[in-house]
């Protein structure tokens, strides 16, 4: 028989890994402000090696619309601008032979509204995780009963795991609302 804290324990760490994905993915949706994070995806050709950007150069944003390449090694600037270019950014680097910058331009309001839509998505996405992980340990808790745990126990743990539901929802509500906000101020 599984005990009741390890499954109110398991479904704690979905539901937490479920707001993980959600801060990593709504980090990359562009905001209209320059994010080194934006960059995460992007892997340059490093001496045969696929290697994050981040790995072979410095990466500051030295105001709130540039992002700032300086390469560690004078020949991956060339590198590090192809791997700018074919990746889906969006965005046109500036090579000026010392570093590259990113020029963030300004956002449309009809973009901030598709980029807003984009964000409700992952949400979302990351709401249903969470039901999903709670039905899961619901549905364990239950079967629990058949093999001896007492019916008491179980609504207790029952009203535990609801309780953490309702915890990380209000945190995914949260983080989704202030990237709403960074996104539509202008």
């Amino acid at each position: 028989m599984i005990e009741a804290k390890q499954i109110q324990q398991d479904a704690d760490e979905l539901m937490q890994s479920a707001l993980l994905f959600l801060d990593d993915a709504l980090a990359h949706i562009r905001a209209g402000k320059a994010s080194a994070r934006l960059l995460d995806p992007i892997r340059v050709d490093y001496y045969g090696a696929p290697t994050p950007i981040a790995n072979v150069s410095t990466v500051t944003t030295p105001d709130a619309r540039t992002i700032q390449i300086q390469p560690w090694e004078k020949n991956m600037l060339g590198p590090i601008e192809r791997a700018l270019i074919n990746s889906n950014i969006g965005l046109a680097p500036n090579n000026n032979g010392e570093c590259i910058r990113l020029i963030m331009p300004p956002l449309t309001e009809e973009r901030r509204r598709d980029l807003a839509k984009q964000c409700k998505a992952e949400a979302e996405n990351a709401k249903v995780s969470v039901r999903n992980a709670r039905r899961d340990a619901i549905e364990t808790l239950k079967k629990q009963i058949k093999e001896g745990m007492p019916e008491d126990a179980e609504k207790d743990a029952e009203n535990e795991v609801q309780k953490l539901h309702d915890k990380y929802v209000r945190q995914i509500d949260d983080l989704y609302a202030k990237k709403e906000k960074e996104i539509m101020t202008v």
